[in-house]
């Protein structure tokens, strides 16, 4: 139970953690009342996440560097394709929460 008790706490954590983040999109879609402009802008940022602002004159895609440690400041989650990380993430799924604000429409 020592051993299994933090592993269960930080991932009640993390899931408390995504459920904001589905409440504060949802608070944002009342606020402005344009849950599809905020899911447009979402998914614009999602797109800027996995394939960078552009590419370099070697044909290679730029990717941000983003540490482990500040996930939890980015607006979507920098981290995308390391399935491990999926579990332990706080953020959701960047689908997911396009998918629920597209559904609030006023």
């Amino acid at each position: 139970m020592m051993i299994l008790a933090p592993i269960a706490a930080t991932l009640i954590q993390l899931a408390i953690s995504r459920s904001r983040e589905y409440k504060a999109d949802a608070g944002a879609a009342h606020l402005t009342r344009d849950p599809d402009g905020l899911a447009d802008a979402l998914a614009k940022l999602h797109h800027v996440s996995r394939f960078g602002t552009g590419r370099a004159a070697t044909g290679r895609r730029r990717q941000p560097a983003a540490a482990a440690a500040m996930a939890h400041m980015y607006i979507v989650n920098p981290l995308q394709g390391q399935q491990l990380a999926g579990l332990f993430s706080t953020h959701p799924p960047t689908e997911e929460r396009i998918k629920r604000l597209r559904l609030m429409r006023f």
